[in-house]
């Protein structure tokens, strides 16, 4: 699968970590970098070397929140939006790799988060 979304990648300059930043952002936009590692559930400490080359690629910018300046809110640029353009056939693309259908991929999406549930409770 990462092979396939690498090659996917390739062409728009940005790995898979990278492009789940982006699909965040491309669905809720002005968004802290805690509100993004929640729903990537990923650290900051991960997630600020992702978001430091993707505003070094001019895809988004950082700031300072004006209402609680300990936040940092992530707004994409105008070049981070025509991306998701350039995207927009990604997921198609990965599912006819995968050669599965959409229920198949919906069904495996609900066991993935039951897991992820079942693990959390379990720690």
């Amino acid at each position: 699968m990462h092979k396939v979304y690498r090659q996917l990648l390739a062409a728009l300059e940005i790995t898979y970590p990278q492009y789940l930043v982006m699909l965040v952002l491309w669905h809720q936009d002005d968004l802290t970098v805690s509100e993004i590692g929640e729903k990537l559930f990923l650290d900051s400490a991960t997630l600020t070397p992702l978001l430091k080359r993707l505003e070094s690629a001019g895809l988004l910018r950082r700031q300072r929140s004006r209402q609680d300046e300990r936040q940092v809110v992530v707004t994409l640029t105008d070049q981070g939006r025509a991306l998701q353009e350039k995207a927009a056939s990604i997921p198609e693309a990965v599912q006819c790799a995968t050669a599965c259908d959409t229920d198949t991929m919906a069904a495996l999406k609900q066991q993935l988060d039951d897991l992820r549930g079942n693990l959390n409770r379990a720690t």
